[in-house]
């Protein structure tokens, strides 16, 4: 009887590993995602959008958190891009703040957002006020998008907590270049670095 019963649990859970290969839903996470507001679990990465879950720099932070594509020049375009189309409105070309709140300093509405796991889980989830939940973004996309915003950052090296040692020794915090509007106004735009090559990061 026993014996059935375990072919049967067998049964079934290769059966869903099998649909579960079907679908898409390779990418495993090891950490716990969880709302910024009510705590609740995100259910990552099963919520999330079919394309963009299987890349390294993915498969990486759903296991450990850290974001591989931050400070990693060649990436930054795109989150750039992915940035100003669907953060710039609420929170400024450079980060500074305008409906939302900045988020080129070190001051975080959020203080969890210090680690690139929190700012994720705030955009992958919502916040508070008109800050709706961005799960529609690939998960790629999403973490691209982070390292945007983290290399926005104008504050103090120290308390980069996203940045590793090695990463502090090169980093210079962010000044835009400034533009001239028709109006003679000074403006700032953010600008990722050109011809910096193919976007690839290793997990290992």
């Amino acid at each position: 009887m026993a014996t059935k019963r375990m072919k049967k649990v067998k049964s079934i859970w290769a059966s869903a590993v099998v649909l579960a290969g079907a679908l898409g839903i390779t990418a495993v996470s090891a950490e716990e995602f969880r709302n910024t507001i009510t705590g609740e679990d995100l259910k990552v990465p099963e919520t999330a959008a079919p394309e963009g879950r299987d890349t390294e720099a993915v498969k990486k932070f759903l296991e450990s958190g850290i974001n591989l594509y931050t400070e990693v020049k060649a990436c930054l375009p795109k989150g750039e891009e992915i940035y100003l189309t669907s953060c710039s409105g609420c929170h400024g070309h450079v980060g500074e703040g305008k409906v939302g709140p900045g988020l080129n300093d070190a001051y975080w509405t959020y203080p969890k957002n210090t680690t690139d796991k929190g700012l994720f889980e705030t955009i992958y989830g919502g916040a508070q006020g008109m800050m709706g939940p961005h799960n529609d973004l690939p998960l790629d996309e999403i973490l691209k998008v982070i390292a945007w915003i983290r290399h926005l950052y104008t504050g103090d090296v120290a308390e980069a907590a996203w940045l590793t040692e090695e990463q502090k020794k090169t980093f210079a915090p962010y000044k835009a270049p400034e533009h001239t509007s028709e109006g003679g106004e000074s403006t700032q735009t953010a600008a990722a670095p050109a011809d910096a090559g193919e976007c690839k990061v290793s997990a290992n």
